[in-house]
């Protein structure tokens, strides 16, 4: 039997590469490792990569192993999910992983100016009633430029048709070209060792027959952004763990 929840954040709280900053303590708390993960951390100069949303852990360990020369953060507010890949990790003596539980909408709060080269997201609530709160609309694409590389790589990795098409038009209206972009990814041949990475949710999607989506592209940091002004069908399914979707037949 698995262990229980109560456990498994004590198991967090004293695990050396998990740093928790709920909202609750990111108000009074100021992050002691912004501006310092590779030196106070990692204790090197490697690019830092993040993946937003990291739920289990599974991409940001397979991306630990993949890329040695890579220091990679998983970020999540879910600690009890959180707890598998930061378990393992640890358990494996993984010294480029490292996990960040707290709220996405204040990520920039962690991250000094062009500290992080490369974002993940994966499979992301593609939140079809309040564009604000997706995690590659404007509003977050904003923060993201607070800490990203000028020119630092997004992927987004994601079920749902939704999310898919509201980013890649949302890329059109601010004439960002993306460097990949494919509906199905496993039968577009982009599906390489990295992209094949698969979390445990992705592969109950697979199951169900679901198309895995991809876009690549890169952000600059100069440049308003704007919001896609066209109405996009919602999904119709419904995701694990997600409430159940609006009964609109369009959003914005």
């Amino acid at each position: 039997m698995g262990k229980g929840k109560l456990q498994k954040f004590a198991d967090m709280a004293r695990y050396p590469h998990v740093f928790e900053y709920p909202y609750s303590v990111a108000d009074d708390v100021p992050c002691a490792m912004k501006g310092r993960w590779g030196e106070a951390f990692f204790k090197n100069t490697r690019p830092i990569v993040l993946e937003l949303g990291c739920g289990r852990g599974e991409y940001t360990v397979g991306l630990g192993r993949l890329f040695p020369e890579k220091n990679f953060i998983g970020v999540d507010i879910k600690g009890a999910r959180m707890w598998t890949g930061a378990t393992e990790s640890l358990q494996t003596g993984m010294t480029n992983v490292a996990f960040l539980r707290t709220n996405i909408e204040i990520i920039d709060r962690f991250f000094a100016p062009g500290e992080v080269s490369e974002l993940w997201l994966t499979f992301s609530d593609p939140q079809m009633k309040k564009a604000t709160k997706r995690l590659t609309s404007t509003y977050f694409l904003e923060r993201y430029r607070r800490f990203l590389a000028d020119g630092g790589l997004i992927h987004v990795k994601t079920d749902s048709n939704f999310l898919f098409t509201y980013t890649r038009l949302l890329l059109e209206a601010n004439h960002l070209a993306p460097e990949v972009l494919t509906d199905d990814l496993y039968h577009s041949g982009q599906a390489d060792e990295i992209l094949s990475i698969r979390t445990y949710y992705e592969q109950q999607w697979l199951d169900r027959g679901l198309n895995i989506k991809y876009i690549r592209f890169r952000l600059p940091h100069e440049g308003a952004l704007v919001e896609p002004d066209v109405e996009i069908p919602l999904d119709d399914y419904r995701s694990y763990n997600r409430s159940k979707r609006s009964g609109l037949e369009t959003s914005k």
